[in-house]
């Protein structure tokens, strides 16, 4: 049902919808109850409707409605472009579950992003053309499950023999620290210059 009241005066009832809208276009993302999230759906796809169109009239409409200036310039040169083949259907609202509290329904309100569909038909191919080679694919992976396990061995002794080469390293820090020594004898002369 278009036109929620959402139990508030119009004017407060617009600016709350105002905010969420720019929050959104400038986040990307925005959680909120599930009612709000549908009002705000219908007004920021009106706002990037808006921002296809790119004339001088339509940013005028846009500064109008969204809070911060950036957020339009970000919605005219960023988000619009990249729903020129989209007819509408820039957001969507996914349904979180209730909220503690006073168990309201909470929903996601987020942008759809072209590249995230194009690239989830190609996983599913992907997905069903490794099904149908697993079992083949299987047997090597054993081989090579066995191969990094040799050589996993064969670099664990060079660790063991740079370890050895370490220890003179160490020797020589310990013939150092006595000068290191030396100096915390001085730090509570300093210590006592700042306490007067």
């Amino acid at each position: 049902m278009p036109g929620r009241k959402l139990g508030r005066t119009t004017d407060h009832r617009m600016s709350m919808l105002r905010g969420q809208v720019t929050f959104l276009l400038e986040k990307g993302r925005l959680e909120t109850t599930a009612t709000r999230a549908k009002e705000v759906q219908a007004l920021a796809e009106k706002m990037i409707t808006l921002g296809k169109k790119g004339t001088l009239a339509a940013r005028r409409q846009a500064l109008a409605f969204i809070t911060k200036e950036d957020v339009v310039k970000k919605l005219f040169d960023v988000i619009a472009p990249g729903y020129d083949e989209r007819n509408g259907g820039y957001t969507r609202v996914i349904l979180v579950g209730p909220r503690r509290g006073d168990a309201a329904e909470m929903a996601i309100i987020e942008l759809v992003a072209e590249e995230k569909e194009e690239k989830k038909p190609a996983k599913k191919t992907a997905a069903k053309k490794t099904t149908t080679r697993k079992p083949a694919a299987k047997k090597p992976a054993a081989k090579k499950a066995e191969a990094p396990a040799e050589e996993a061995k064969a670099e664990e002794a060079p660790v063991e023999e740079a370890k050895t080469e370490e220890a003179p390293a160490e020797e020589a820090k310990a013939e150092e620290a006595p000068a290191e020594e030396a100096k915390p004898e001085e730090a509570p002369a300093e210590e006592a210059k700042t306490e007067e």
